[in-house]
């Protein structure tokens, strides 16, 4: 078990990954929650994690202090005393831990030395039963952490954005490969894109010791590409190069930046990172620049929109046929498929085989493994789901579409508590997704955790209302607006923009099935809800038949005898569905048929 169980809020995810990095190098054993397995209830191993830990360390800030999970844990830490504290940003604390000293490490980037870290460390050897704490074996890359700025776009279009971009975000995947290094993830970097920065001020921030910066032109051909690597602690540049090149060597000049930042930073690059960083999934710039673009679709456009998706799909598709083995093509591609078929009804290839194509190629695909994962969950196939939804966190726990799929798993099996955990990451880790705060919304409501479902409103309100700005047809987002402004009493703009969705896009039966909800669970309109779900069920499939089944939005429903003969109906239509294709069943039973018996 481990020594420390480090409790945090999210939003210093950064700081808290500074802190359990620096405590490893010293030889301890620690814990966060970015190590939850999949296949076990979050609250189980929360609870069995802390009591097993001879030191906690809550990471304070304001964030935590509204948290009632990092409440409840340093609470029991207080209890078992075995409590250490430190403060980020110094936010008063609550009683009774006011009451407690608690260090101030607001701007601590990670130095060894530095006294307060000192503190920290001190207290923790002494619950962990060392008189000093234990050799740093690697303990000048203990303190070392980055945050890549997404590079300036020089070139005279602006929309050669996406080149400048897709570069920027290679880098940082490069950087987060070399296990000695911490680095700031792609979506809070880009929140500083076109924005002039205070470089000092970044890493009080994020906790980060280091900044790189520079700018790309790509031009006839050519490309430039200049980069600064900055000390946030003394303001001051400590490298920076330029190189020119052909467009030809992108890849070997993507490697060689990589690598100059690792040896500028003086942390051990080990030789099977070195050969991690260097595989680009294709070695042909015209399938690359077909892939950026692709890449800076999803992005940067609008979640609900499936012109956005039927466009990836267009250039995923030519990079694919320019390089047949390109895994990271198949891998989009697929994503973008699974969401027209499972969210659109759309026609026409499915995702599961371009995913399986991308795997085939290259099984490290964690988001891959998640599009799988939606499969197989839609089959009712859950166990399976799980495997590959444990294997895509296992790859990569920032992935934002493997965290979505596991709350939407965890969510279908009443499991809310976990689902808020996986919704609360995709939350932080794609600022323009509107649908998994709304998620939050029903899952803390349901849960009678009114103050976080208000603030997840909130949060749904500002990003489908963004998202609607960007574009004026988008169902999905003025669906997940209804739902916000439903729930945060504001019933006459909800019932405005649900008339304007089912006026804009009215065969989108998610929107719909998202309308519903905002009238039966906070409109405490039963008919409506009724009348919108009719279209809906019409043309409902057994996934979303047994989602309908446990969602918490419709238990005001439950009772009524118009959505008992709807549900009733479409279960008849399923099941004759399945009679009329029995005689298609192969002797091997590839083809998978609709199992009331399986539904959750």
């Amino acid at each position: 078990m481990s020594d420390v169980f480090i409790s945090y809020a999210h939003s210093t995810a950064n700081q808290a990954s500074v802190v359990a990095g620096a405590l490893k190098a010293l030889g301890y054993r620690v814990w966060r929650d970015d190590e939850l397995p999949v296949h076990r209830a979050y609250s189980d191993v929360i609870a069995e994690r802390l009591n097993a830990a001879k030191a906690v360390v809550v990471i304070w800030s304001a964030d935590a202090v509204r948290s009632e999970w990092v409440r409840s844990e340093a609470d029991k830490a207080r209890a078992d005393r075995k409590l250490v504290q430190l403060s980020v940003d110094g936010s008063p604390l609550p009683m009774p831990f006011d009451q407690i000293r608690c260090v101030d490490m607001a701007g601590w980037t990670g130095d060894p030395d530095d006294p307060a870290w000192r503190t920290v460390i001190g207290s923790i050897a002494e619950l962990t039963g060392a008189h000093a704490a234990p050799a740093a074996p690697i303990r000048p890359a203990a303190g070392i952490s980055i945050c890549v700025l997404p590079l300036t776009n020089m070139s005279l279009d602006p929309e050669q954005d996406y080149f400048s971009d897709g570069i920027s975000e290679d880098i940082i995947t490069d950087l987060s490969k070399v296990s000695s290094l911490a680095v700031v993830a792609r979506n809070t970097a880009f929140t500083f894109k076109g924005r002039a920065v205070d470089v000092r001020k970044v890493g009080r921030d994020l906790g980060v010791s280091h900044v790189l910066e520079g700018s790309v032109r790509k031009s006839e051909g050519r490309v430039r590409i200049t980069a600064q690597l900055i000390d946030c602690a003394k303001g001051s540049h400590i490298w920076a190069e330029r190189w020119d090149r052909d467009l030809t060597n992108i890849f070997a000049l993507q490697d060689e930046i990589s690598q100059a930042v690792v040896a500028a930073l003086k942390v051990r690059l080990l030789p099977a990172e070195k050969v991690a960083i260097q595989r680009r999934g294709t070695t042909n710039p015209d399938a690359y620049n077909l892939y950026l673009m692709a890449r800076q679709k999803r992005a940067s456009g609008n979640e609900g929109d499936r012109h956005r998706e039927e466009e990836i799909i267009r250039l995923t598709r030519r990079a694919t046929k320019i390089d047949p083995n390109y895994a990271q093509a198949w891998a989009l591609m697929a994503r973008a498929q699974t969401v027209l078929r499972l969210h659109f009804g759309a026609s026409g290839d499915d995702g599961l085989a371009a995913a399986e194509r991308a795997l085939a190629l290259d099984p490290d695909l964690a988001e891959t493994h998640a599009v799988k994962a939606q499969h197989l969950a839609k089959r009712g196939e859950s166990d399976e789901a799980r495997a590959e939804l444990e294997m895509a966190l296992r790859l990569d726990p920032d992935s934002w579409e493997a965290n979505k799929q596991a709350g939407l798993l965890s969510f279908r099996e009443q499991r809310l508590e976990d689902a808020i955990r996986y919704y609360r990451r995709t939350t932080s880790l794609m600022e323009t997704d509107f649908a998994s705060p709304m998620m939050l919304v029903t899952c803390y409501a349901a849960l009678g955790e009114r103050d976080d479902a208000l603030s997840a409103a909130r949060t749904t309100l500002n990003r489908a209302e963004k998202a609607v700005a960007q574009d004026q047809s988008n169902g999905s987002a003025m669906a997940t607006a209804c739902v916000a402004l439903a729930f945060l009493g504001q019933a006459d703009q909800a019932r405005d923009w649900a008339r304007r969705a089912l006026l804009i896009d009215p065969h989108n039966m998610v929107m719909r099935y998202n309308l519903a909800c905002a009238l039966s669970a906070h409109l405490a309109d039963v008919e409506g809800a009724v009348e919108i779900l009719g279209p809906f069920f019409a043309t409902a499939d057994e996934f979303w038949l047994s989602q309908a089944g446990v969602d918490p939005d419709f238990n005001a429903l439950r009772d009524d005898a118009r959505f008992k003969a709807m549900i009733d109906a479409t279960h008849e239509r399923l099941r004759a569905k399945e009679a009329a294709a029995a005689p298609a069943l192969t002797p091997q039973g590839l083809r998978r048929g609709f199992d009331p018996s399986r539904r959750r």
